[in-house]
């Protein structure tokens, strides 16, 4: 049985994503070292990163749905801002390495939910996807997803 890792995608990548997307959580100059974490997901012939989000206050009130799963009260997956990743630009956070002791028993609890979850994520994250690709932008949901057809050609196009 396969579990689900938890990765890292370059910023670079995410830098040049950004110009297709504007949904992205860019960091300008990388003013806040924000590191872009998460799953890897195949998905119709491509891997997608779908991405953590720290658990706020606010994500107490917020019910799950298709595109919002909690993991615990450590991080939220917005399954909506999946983006796909070209192999090279994305790489296996190693857990056990992590210094900082806190964050590696966050990353390693995060790892545990997440795995125990994995079955609704693959779900909800192939419901997303279908969904976007036959609604485009007419319902809600689709109006709040990135959009997967230019991301991908994004994607394919990206000089390694």
């Amino acid at each position: 049985m396969f579990r689900l890792k938890i990765y890292e995608v370059k910023t670079e990548y995410i830098d040049f994503l950004s110009q297709y997307q504007e949904h992205l959580f860019l960091d300008k100059n990388n003013a806040n070292k924000r590191k872009y974490i998460g799953i890897i997901l195949d998905i119709n012939g491509h891997k997608y990163f779908a991405p953590l989000s720290s658990f706020k206050e606010k994500h107490k009130k917020i019910k799950e749905s298709v595109d919002f799963i909690k993991i615990k009260d450590y991080a939220v997956i917005n399954i909506n801002n999946m983006i796909p990743v070209p192999s090279g630009q994305y790489y296996l956070i190693d857990i056990n390495s992590e210094k900082d002791s806190h964050y590696k028993y966050l990353l390693q609890a995060e790892s545990r939910e997440i795995n125990r979850q994995k079955n609704r994520i693959l779900k909800n994250a192939q419901i997303v996807y279908s969904h976007k690709k036959k609604y485009g932008i007419s319902t809600l949901l689709a109006k709040r997803t990135n959009n997967f057809d230019i991301l991908e050609t994004a994607c394919d196009m990206f000089d390694r």
